[in-house]
């Protein structure tokens, strides 16, 4: 064997140095949507984010802890996968993890989760795991869900018939999750076991031993996973030019794909699933009853529309009086801060730079907050899944992969993790294709702007009875994703050509959401945007202050113009207002003044950035009293030199659908850029949507005026 092959492919059984020198790894492994981080979180006590579908672990996560009478251990969550012959970015990810390669270290080892409801198709993939010999425990989790059931499992037997330990336990409850550790203790000090006794085809064997490796476990992993020519980069090209050789040279009854998944799913059907009895039968499951309603064609997407217009109007109605005690608290702030400190530079600066900047981004957590619990309240229950089944359907007619609909769901929250996300798809085409269209999802850092201009220029109780704010959100959020479906099948069908595969998505049973575990994920979501305000917010809200304070104005010049006077010259001969005017010619077409242009200049940082800058323009340069008004209304009531409002409903939706399609992001653009090592695709997200977002805005605020709209 080559040096180059002993790098890409360890020579398994190979085990560690002994535990004195290192701790031992023990990695958990297991396919999505079988509790696997949830059996992790109770094993570990960590913290980690838990959903109903796949993609939610994208990276292995690991923790250490002790062992009675082993000593510290490496646990290792690693992200979910259905086989060892999946070729996505997470899948790779796990499969390196476990065969040791790429920087790996070899597993001591492996608790494999399987989905008690559904053995039959989890038992594929601890099969692949006891085949490589690394000591396995074989974890069957959603054990009480399975007697509920009427699903009784023979542990006993599935044990001796596997070659591998078998206990039942329940990550969601906790039953039996005590024991595994001490099991997992046994394992450490057990002799590797043999291979489950799968009958494959001469044929198959001989392919396998034709390609040489240390173990044919990994010959059979070689044979279904390396590809000759693929869009990944070929690890080894020897390696891959035997499995080549060997594919072409099997004369078997059927391609050696299917020789080799029919052997192992033959012996499951044989050989395990006698080991399991199900003692009712019959009649359909509450599961499959509202299913026959929530993932109806027609039905179901018509109930997701009001679910989620019924969730925006809460936004509005349900926060607005904490936004209000939010909205008091950094008003008391700033004058407290006023009237503590000397007038001057360093009062302007704390009061209208970072108490009236930051703070205006602040006040819409409570939203925020209320977004994160009722959309963690759906993927618990798992709803989520059943909407990425009914928005398959919609994304295979443009060209996008099922699998996409995962990152697009991250996408509304931070489209980092989104871009992160599409790992989950096998192929490079794919990837590309939901990197470049995910942004143009509503993340959260949109709402504070969306929320602001909403609430400023739409007030309740303005339209009778009608839900406006919430029908307007709502309507905002089926916007983008409109428009990124549309994108995908231009782009689908132009930049990124291809051809579509199928989504193979396994729906979890309906469960009562677990508060604990919708905390957590609301607290982590919600610590992502604090952070982004402590720091991106925050620096930007500093670089904008001072671009708009400066340079200053002489007192004596100030005192001949007065006070309001002063104040807006001021502003508009400031660095930052020079920016806005200088811009104004290209903005102005979409009913954009030039102190809009200076909140799109700051958002191209972050998009939030734009609600946080137009507190410190109206801070520094408003007409009216700070102490009194809130930023929606100095909104209201921002006025041109000739008394025309700047801000009308039209301008505003017109601003609205610029942030729903600009590319304002530089996080995101460097996560694209280290997804896909290339600065051209980037610089060609950022060009294309922005030049979508003109088009469109433009479009809509000159034919509303037109109509007479404006």
């Amino acid at each position: 064997m080559s040096g180059a092959e002993n790098r890409v492919l360890v020579g398994l059984p190979r085990r560690g140095p002994p535990v004195q020198d290192r701790p031992r790894r023990v990695v958990v492994l297991g396919p999505p949507n079988t509790g696997k981080t949830s059996l992790f979180n109770r094993l570990a006590g960590t913290n980690l984010r838990v959903g109903n579908y796949p993609g939610v672990t994208v990276e292995g996560t690991s923790a250490r802890i002790d062992l009675p009478h082993v000593g510290p251990i490496d646990l290792v969550d690693l992200p979910g996968t259905y086989s060892l012959s999946g070729r996505s970015g997470e899948e790779r990810i796990a499969v390196d993890a476990l065969l040791g390669r790429n920087g790996h270290a070899l597993p001591d080892a492996v608790l494999v989760l399987c989905d008690a409801t559904h053995l039959e198709h989890n038992l594929y993939l601890a099969l692949q795991v006891l085949e490589l010999s690394v000591p396995t425990l074989v974890v069957l989790n959603m054990a009480d869900e399975a007697t509920r059931q009427g699903v009784d499992i023979d542990l006993a037997a599935l044990s001796e018939r596997l070659g591998a330990p078998v206990v039942a336990v329940s990550a969601r409850t906790g039953q039996g999750v005590d024991d595994l550790l001490p099991r997992a203790a046994g394992l450490l000090r057990a002799a590797e076991r043999a291979a489950p006794p799968i009958a494959y085809p001469p044929a198959v064997i001989e392919a396998a031993d034709s390609l040489d490796l240390p173990h044919r476990a990994l010959a059979l992993w070689a044979l279904l996973s390396v590809e000759a020519g693929s869009e990944e980069e070929t690890e080894d090209p020897a390696l891959a030019a035997r499995v080549e050789a060997a594919r072409a040279g099997f004369d078997g009854e059927e391609d050696i794909d299917a020789a080799i998944v029919g052997a192992r799913y033959g012996f499951i059907d044989r050989d395990l699933m006698p080991c399991v009895v199900r003692s009712r039968s019959g009649g359909r499951s509450l599961t499959d009853r509202i299913d026959a309603v929530l993932v109806h064609p027609a039905w179901g997407f018509l109930l997701f529309l009001v679910i989620m217009t019924v969730l925006f109007q809460g936004l509005f109605s349900w926060s607005d009086p904490a936004i209000g005690v939010v909205e008091s608290l950094i008003g008391a702030l700033a004058d407290g801060t006023r009237a503590v400190l000397p007038d001057g530079i360093v009062e302007d600066f704390v009061a209208d730079g970072l108490i009236a900047g930051v703070g205006s981004v602040l006040v819409f957590l409570p939203q925020i907050l209320l977004l994160f619990l009722l959309i963690g309240l759906m993927e618990d229950s798992g709803y989520m899944a059943r909407i990425a089944f009914l928005m398959d359907r919609i994304m295979k007619s443009v060209g996008l992969h099922g699998r996409a609909f995962v990152p697009m769901l991250s996408g509304f929250a931070c489209a980092v993790p989104a871009v992160l996300a599409t790992r989950t798809m096998e192929r490079r085409r794919d990837r590309f294709l939901t990197m470049m269209v995910v942004p143009l999802t509503l993340c959260s850092a949109r709402l504070p702007v969306y929320t602001l201009l909403i609430a400023a220029l739409y007030p309740a109780g303005d339209q009778g009875n009608v839900p406006v704010q919430g029908l307007l959100l709502a309507g905002m959020y089926v916007f983008s994703i409109a428009v990124a479906l549309v994108a995908a099948a231009v782009l689908g069908r132009t930049v990124l050509k291809g051809r579509n595969e199928p989504l193979l998505l396994e729906l979890p049973p309906y469960r009562l959401p677990r508060l604990n575990t919708v905390w957590r994920m609301m607290w982590d979501r919600t610590r992502i945007f604090l952070t982004e305000a402590g720091t991106v917010i925050l620096a930007c809200t500093i670089i904008l202050w001072a671009l708009l304070a400066f340079p200053r104005m002489s007192e004596e010049r100030a005192e001949a113009l007065g006070p309001q006077e002063a104040a807006a010259v001021s502003l508009q001969e400031s660095y930052g207002g020079r920016l806005g005017q200088a811009i104004e010619p290209a903005i102005a077409p979409l009913g954009f003044d030039w102190k809009i242009g200076v909140g799109l200049i700051g958002a191209f940082a972050a998009r939030e950035v734009f609600v946080a800058t137009m507190g410190v323009v109206y801070g520094v340069g408003g007409d009216v009293d700070e102490t009194s008004t809130t930023l929606r209304e100095k909104i209201r009531a921002e006025a041109h030199a000739d008394g025309r409002p700047v801000y009308t409903p039209l301008v505003g939706f017109s601003l609205m659908v610029f942030f729903a399609l600009a590319c304002q992001c530089m996080s995101t653009l460097a996560a694209v850029k280290r997804e896909t090592r290339s600065y051209r695709w980037p610089v060609f997200l950022f060009v294309y949507m922005t030049a979508l977002a003109w088009l469109c805005s433009f479009a809509i605020y000159q034919g509303g005026r037109a109509m007479g709209l404006g």
